[in-house]
């Protein structure tokens, strides 16, 4: 029999499973004692379980106008408990700080009067919303869900990528990974301890009661989602479901006299939390988009006044300007007056000077050039892999415009083997913890979305650009005692009603974070226009 590492090698990333050719690291041990003694058949069979199951449940993405399996990869990525706690504090240390930059951008504005962010870099970033200047949450949280991206660099260090703090998307590949990877690796489970991610829901219903307005004692929480057209239904679903609230869209909801209602079955209900997944320019037609129907007329008025709670709060895609991810390390340093413990990417900003942009545009073919405004991979040049013509529009759209666009170091992400056809290959990855704020406490999902660029040499980890997901592992810490954290929160749940609604795609979860671009939601609403087929009863939940 074969051995299925025996033609495996090493690229040129951080080898997360060997530190040497056929030397497991310490964490991979056990995986590598499982796998080790299969043969490429055998792991072909559970890759095509793992691939079945999740086509049967409707967990598909759509590649070239065809809907297919979600790429999950039958090897994990495992990351070790000492390793976790720099991520979990790093991560939380970064939220931390970017709530406090949200909170002083959109009311006093000190951080720009001490000169530590320029002016100009908010006031004209497409997403510093005036119309939220002065909405203060009565328990101070802006950002209730963060997706910071996560990369391994040459030496194995985790650097963050980008931050994400409007509506990350992602997490229900989380749940769903595991829940599968459980099934084919059973052998692996009974053997290692991996901390359990099925409390998130819970987690998150938390932060959201958390977060209701000033008097309310047992508020009322709803999803708000554009509509099963949307290529993150399934996680609306998914998570509304899991939490035991509404699933709604605007449409369902009206606002009279600064309160919310949901029309249901039994009359019109007050709503106190809105988890939102719509993006800020289709939210409410009376500030953003007139022709928006996604939204619902008067919301940000209702949350002016304290009426109810927008969770993420509406402005917060200010935080996720790539040229504001430069200054973050600085924001840790003026607001928590700590070291940054993730460090960045190595980042230039061409329109800091002349010098820089002379810089920037002499060694365009050994950088990684983003807009400073893009979502899901658009727009993204790898210099090393771009032909002249790609590089000769990218230098005259940096010149034209040098505020929007950033430059980074071309980083060899980390690797994991990964199964491609029937052997195991070395794959660049990358890491999205999401944290969940509710007020007081900062809580990092243990694990979070690893995805894969299954093509050789690929850095992109979309799954619209041929990429995939790997379930993540973090170990437990070898103290007898379980991690508090890791017991379900089941007091938090309200009771399950209904069964759940049809399988949609999954989202693809691309650097930027949001559910869908802007593009994808104008054509959403088009639809949502147009006379629905098939309609949910409202008051039913999903």
């Amino acid at each position: 029999m074969a051995d299925l590492f025996e033609d495996y090698h090493l690229g040129p990333g951080w080898d997360e499973m060997f530190g040497e050719p056929g030397m497991p690291r310490q964490t991979y041990e056990a995986l590598h004692a499982t796998l080790q003694p299969l043969s490429s058949a055998e792991l072909q069979i559970r890759a095509e379980v793992l691939a079945r199951a999740f086509l049967d449940q409707g967990i598909t993405f759509a590649l070239k106008g065809v809907e297919r399996p979600f790429p999950l990869d039958i090897v994990p990525r495992i990351i070790a408990a000492d390793q976790w706690r720099t991520v979990e504090a790093g991560v939380a240390q970064r939220v931390r700080a970017l709530e406090a930059f949200l909170a002083d951008i959109y009311g006093p504005a000190h951080v720009l009067a001490d000169g530590v962010v320029p002016r100009r870099l908010v006031v004209t970033s497409a997403h510093f919303h005036r119309e939220a200047a002065g909405i203060t949450p009565h328990n101070g949280v802006r950002i209730h869900v963060a997706g910071v991206d996560l990369i391994r660099d040459e030496q194995g260090t985790f650097r963050v990528l980008e931050d994400n703090v409007r509506v990350p998307s992602g997490v229900s590949y989380v749940m769903e990974n595991r829940r599968a990877m459980a099934q084919v690796l059973p052998e692996v489970f009974a053997s290692t301890r991996i901390r359990p991610v099925e409390s998130y829901p819970a987690q998150l219903l938390r932060a959201l009661r958390a977060a209701a307005p000033v008097g309310v004692s047992e508020p009322t929480v709803v999803v708000l989602t554009p509509g099963v057209h949307n290529s993150a239904y399934f996680e609306h679903a998914l998570l509304a479901r899991e939490m035991g609230v509404e699933l709604v869209e605007g449409r369902d909801l009206v606002c009279v006299g600064n309160e919310v209602s949901m029309r249901t079955t039994a009359g019109e209900q007050r709503v106190d939390v809105i988890y939102r997944r719509i993006d800020d320019e289709f939210l409410d037609p009376v500030h953003f988009r007139a022709d928006s129907v996604l939204g619902v007329a008067g919301l940000l008025n209702a949350a002016r006044a304290g009426r109810v709670t927008i969770a993420n709060a509406v402005g917060n895609g200010v935080a996720d300007d790539k040229l504001l991810y430069t200054y973050v390390p600085e924001l840790i340093r003026y607001y928590l007056a700590e070291e940054p413990i993730l460090p960045n990417v190595e980042t230039h900003r061409p329109d800091e000077d002349p010098d820089v942009l002379a810089h920037v545009l002499d060694r365009l073919d050994q950088l990684v050039l983003k807009p400073v405004d893009g979502s899901g991979g658009a727009g993204i040049v790898i210099g090393s892999q771009a032909t002249d013509e790609q590089l000769a529009r990218v230098r005259e759209r940096i010149q034209m415009d040098p505020r929007g666009w950033v430059a980074q170091r071309e980083v060899a992400l980390s690797m994991v083997p990964t199964l491609v056809g029937n052997r195991l290959r070395a794959r660049h990855v990358d890491l999205r913890p999401f944290a969940v704020n509710d007020g007081e406490r900062v809580w990092v999902l243990p694990g979070g979305l690893t995805r894969v660029a299954l093509p050789e040499g690929a850095l992109v980890v979309n799954s619209s650009q041929g990429g995939g997901s790997k379930d993540t592992w973090v170990l437990a810490s070898p103290s007898a005692t379980p991690h508090p954290d890791d017991a379900p929160v089941l007091a938090e749940l309200a009771p399950r009603l209904g069964e759940p609604s049809e399988p949609s795609p999954l989202p693809d979860p691309g650097p930027g974070g949001g559910d869908a671009t802007t593009a994808q939601q104008q054509q959403q609403q088009q639809q949502a226009q147009e006379p629905a087929v098939v309609r949910q009863e409202r008051g039913v939940r999903c």
